[in-house]
């Protein structure tokens, strides 16, 4: 599972490469709903963003748009934290040798602290962190709650050297992310005219050129 608000190229293209080569079945992106840390003056509408996202997955067998976050009327009004989205994962897909893993960049990693229960977060799933580039992973450690790090010697250390073994779970680094933008960038040039062509998949820039989206 994924959460994002503009699916851009760069975001797709690592979770692609990383379906070639982890047994991971399939990624579900999942647009927020109402994001407790923005103001919705600057943000799309939900319908809006479900539909970009529903385009940048259409040529990946394996990539599902969700509306995990959508809400009564699938309106996208309400207020859904990361916590209370990974335990509806957990009821829904709980069958045998099914594993979940959140997917996220570093920099949102980074505001962990500042998510609802993030320490119980932390403990119910797997995290894959994409990195960027000059990102220096061992940050990651700094925003973990040392209690929640795994004793020296613990059954289920990863064979990675850069992943970050806690308590119940293990947070991986995925150095595949080839660029720098980020999606308030891409909001960023729209607001000034500028083109996004390369920065989002072809049909998404059209998508948003078509409903003057960010501007």
């Amino acid at each position: 599972m994924a959460a994002r608000s503009i699916p851009f190229t760069s975001v797709i293209s690592p979770w692609r490469a990383r379906l070639s080569v982890a047994f991971i079945y399939e990624i579900h992106f999942i647009p927020s709903g109402r994001p407790p840390h923005k103001h919705r003056s600057g943000i799309a509408s939900y319908a809006d963003r479900y539909a970009m996202t529903s385009i940048a997955c259409a040529d990946h067998p394996r990539f599902v748009p969700s509306l995990a976050e959508a809400g009564a009327g699938q309106s996208g009004r309400e207020i859904f934290y990361s916590i209370d989205t990974v335990k509806h994962f957990k009821h829904k897909h709980h069958g045998p040798g099914t594993h979940l893993y959140f997917l996220l960049g570093a920099d949102s990693f980074l505001d962990i602290p500042t998510w609802k229960d993030y320490e119980t977060l932390l403990g119910l799933c797997d995290f894959i962190v994409a990195s960027r580039p000059g990102f220096d992973a061992a940050a990651l450690r700094l925003v973990i709650p040392p209690e929640l790090f795994a004793r020296r010697g613990a059954s289920h250390t990863p064979l990675d050297p850069r992943a970050i073994s806690l308590r119940r779970t293990v947070v991986y680094v995925l150095d595949a992310v080839s660029s720098h933008v980020s999606a308030t960038e891409v909001r960023d040039r729209l607001d000034r005219n500028e083109s996004i062509h390369g920065l989002v998949p072809p049909r998404v820039e059209e998508y948003i050129s078509k409903k003057a989206l960010y501007r």
